[in-house]
């Protein structure tokens, strides 16, 4: 049998530009591939929403006897309006109508009304993603900012649209709502709640210029009225509202999500299953739905969601996975650096972190922007590599996956808190726990350390054995935080003192092996084996133990069940987990569990970088990149500036 096939007769599918070849994408990977030609009986014609040249497709489907595929952007859409150029993280593929047109039942229509939505794992994966996208101010639009506050809480939010929005012109049962029905709404709400504030929510596109809403700025003559525009967070703004007010707008959805009844007054897709006062009633919709069950329907098992890393489709958990990282960057990049002091080398990997939105300014000084500052400086952003960093040694210029960034401390200074302490020392968000299980289980079975050397596995002596990784001496984790035992040598004789029975085995630290920094230790007597160039990730599975001054080594030693001593204070000592022979800070009171520990380090504070696509990512997506062969290795210039950093390693510090 003939496959069905689509056609496009406008550009929004056919253009060159980033958001039609996205719509091409994900409809090609759902089973929707668009062409060009003329369509024949049982062929499928795709129009966008109700755009302007929808009218041509459905006059072309009619003509030709062919059905109409109506498209929308997914309720999830990207960090900004589609008029701004992005392209959208999913689509909305109806074969019957479309969501916002109440004249005919769609598919999402048909979906909540027949779906048994009963599934016990749907409806937890829903009131997950229910969760993670409140915690995460993650909405249609993400580029919001959630240090902006909201108003002052007591206050009825009335939501204002834009004009000629499709759901709005398309959204009543016979058409076209009326004109009237925002003003309409306005009064209603001020009788509803004489006494109570009345703030209107402003449309992104219309604070933006973009489009008009139907309020202005004679609509807040009265006190008690105010329009609000600010980029704060919607949720925020739920949080804080005692009714909501709305036509037929995505966040009356979110306000149900918020536990909110909202009024509505047009018949959006939410309204009419139980869990909305509306204005008009729906003659189709008789269900009673929990908003579980609504957002089920209408966020896991009706829109093809899309990963761009992976050019795939996903689930929307792996679609939170991908905008979570991307609201972050935009939401602490988007004002702009000045970078201070940074070495030429890193100056490309640096603007491709932080440089998305606005460019970094490269300066000695600071200038009239935030100041950004490699490792420590006072009252800076400060940046450092991450805990899993590449395949190769950060001091042989290899390109990293993942940076810090820090404005409050740094995570190897104890001396002072840092933004990693306050997040070990934080409430996981929801669904935490588990996906720092999962990422660290991962993480052990591909046997992913910080720099993912390759090494050899000689064969070790039997016995209890204890690991202890050498450290680079003038590494400004061992300047801050160890006090009595800060040589390599230094630690090697206290755990041979501490543990004369035991098989230990020294490891010297890849960076001196390699001869780019200074520390070569040659009196290695109190060690049983010295083990040079040798595989981390298998040695870690051979020994029962490890003691460190304050290696990240012993941090991945955790990871693994390994009981690890440490006569330091590095960023994962203090908390209950490690034996602790150093000064530890008295702030360090928080007991987290270990995958409290490891969300902390290896998903909230770190940022990461697909190296593939340049995109901002999550470490599940770093973990495939650094396992995998695509992943791009050092250019031929940085490894002759690696080679001449090695030469110039014993005479200065230029390259830290």
């Amino acid at each position: 049998m003939r496959r069905p096939r689509v056609h496009a007769v406008s550009g929004g599918f056919l253009g060159p530009g980033a958001q039609a070849r996205r719509i091409r994408r994900i409809m090609r990977l759902a089973g929707y591939p668009v062409g060009i030609g003329l369509p024949g009986k049982g062929d499928t014609i795709a129009a966008w929403g109700h755009a302007p040249r929808a009218a041509r497709a459905e006059k072309l489907a009619n003509k030709r006897g062919a059905r109409l595929l109506r498209v929308e952007d997914a309720f999830l859409r990207s960090l900004f309006p589609g008029r701004q150029g992005e392209a959208t993280l999913g689509l909305l593929i109806d074969e019957s109508g479309i969501y916002y047109d109440p004249s005919q039942p769609s598919d999402l229509e048909t979906l909540l009304a027949t779906h048994p939505l009963d599934d016990h794992a749907v409806l937890e994966r829903a009131r997950l993603c229910m969760a993670r996208l409140r915690a995460a101010h993650l909405s249609k639009y993400s580029a919001v900012t959630p240090d902006t506050p909201a108003p002052a809480p007591g206050y009825v939010l009335v939501v204002d649209q834009v004009h000629g929005d499709a759901s709005l012109t398309h959204g009543g049962l016979h058409g076209q709502l009326s004109p009237h029905i925002f003003h309409d709404m306005l009064v209603q709400a001020q009788l509803d709640h004489p006494t109570a504030r009345i703030i209107i929510r402003t449309h992104p596109e219309t604070a933006q210029g973009l489009r008009h809403g139907h309020f202005t700025s004679a609509d807040a003559a009265a006190d008690r009225i105010t329009l609000h525009d600010a980029p704060c967070s919607p949720w925020d703004l739920l949080e804080g509202a005692i009714a909501v007010y709305t036509v037929s707008s995505q966040l009356g959805f979110e306000a149900i999500l918020a536990r909110h009844r909202p009024h509505v007054w047009g018949l959006p897709f939410y309204a009419g299953w139980g869990l909305t006062h509306d204005q008009i009633p729906h003659p189709r919709r008789s269900r009673r739905l929990t908003p579980a069950q609504l957002f089920a329907g209408a966020m896991l098992l009706y829109p093809k969601w899309y990963d761009p890393c992976r050019d795939r489709l996903c689930d929307l958990p792996d679609l939170l996975d991908h905008l979570e990282p991307l609201a972050r960057a935009w939401r602490e990049d988007h004002a702009g650096y000045d970078a201070l002091n940074m070495r030429l080398w890193k100056r490309p990997h640096l603007q491709a972190f932080f440089g998305r939105w606005q460019k970094l300014r490269f300066r000695k000084a600071p200038g009239n922007r935030r100041s950004m500052v490699w490792g420590t400086g006072p009252d800076d952003i400060r940046i450092e590599d991450g805990i899993l960093r590449s395949r190769g040694l950060g001091a042989a210029l290899t390109p990293p996956i993942s940076l810090v960034r820090d404005d409050v401390g740094i995570y190897y200074d104890p001396t002072g808190p840092s933004r990693l302490e306050k997040l070990i020392a934080s409430p996981l968000p929801p669904g935490g726990a588990d996906r720092a299980a999962r990422l660290v289980a991962k993480l052990c079975a591909q046997g992913t350390t910080k720099y993912n050397l390759a090494g050899v596995r000689p064969v070790l002596p039997q016995g209890h054995r204890i690991l202890v990784p050498g450290q680079v001496e003038d590494d400004a984790s061992i300047r801050l935080g160890a006090d009595t035992v800060q040589t390599n040598a230094q630690l090697l004789d206290e755990v041979r003192r501490q543990n004369p029975q035991a098989v230990i085995l020294y490891k010297p630290h890849p960076d001196i092996e390699a001869g780019l920094r200074p520390g070569a230790l040659h009196d290695t007597r109190a060690a049983d084996m010295v083990l040079p160039a040798t595989d981390t990730a298998w040695l870690l599975d051979q020994v029962q133990e490890v003691w460190t001054i304050t290696s990240t080594l012993g941090f991945e030693a955790l990871l693994r069940g390994i009981p690890v001593t440490c006569l330091g204070a590095p960023f994962y000592a203090g908390w209950g987990l490690t034996q602790d022979l150093g000064s530890i800070p008295d702030r360090r009171q928080a007991r987290p569990d270990l995958n409290a520990l490891a969300h902390a380090v290896l998903i909230a504070y770190p940022r990461y970088l697909d190296p593939i696509t340049r995109l901002p990512c999550g470490p599940e997506l770093a973990l495939e990149r650094l396992a995998s062969a695509k992943s791009p290795t050092q250019p031929p210039t940085l490894r002759a500036l690696a080679k001449l950093q090695g030469l110039l390693a014993s005479r200065t510090t230029f390259w830290r």
